[in-house]
């Protein structure tokens, strides 16, 4: 069943693992974040879900729109940063001074 969010006050579809909308900007950002594996309907809504999240859209819900939340950080400070010294954050940290 095809999943129906907005962004940017225009309406994008998901289904089958493709999306479909009249803005082709929109549609461009939309298909960088296509996820081809997510065929049954909950797949189908979880992905849309991420999607509209990421941009700060709706989500149809039945007959009424949600805000999506926005999802989770995929990259966070310490997974590059030490537990204890998050100063020594960054990729160019090997090549600081040790004390």
């Amino acid at each position: 069943m095809p999943v129906r969010i907005r962004i940017y006050g225009q309406e994008a579809t998901f289904s089958r693992g493709c999306w479909t909308c009249d803005d082709d900007s929109l549609q461009a950002m939309l298909e960088a974040l296509a996820d081809p594996r997510a065929l049954s309907e909950e797949a189908e809504r979880t992905h849309a879900l991420y999607a509209a999240g990421r941009f700060g859209g709706h989500i149809l819900s039945g007959e009424i729109w949600e805000p999506a939340p926005h999802p989770e950080a995929e990259i966070r400070l310490t997974d590059f940063a030490p537990a204890r010294q998050p100063e020594r954050a960054g990729w160019l940290s090997f090549m600081r001074r040790r004390k």
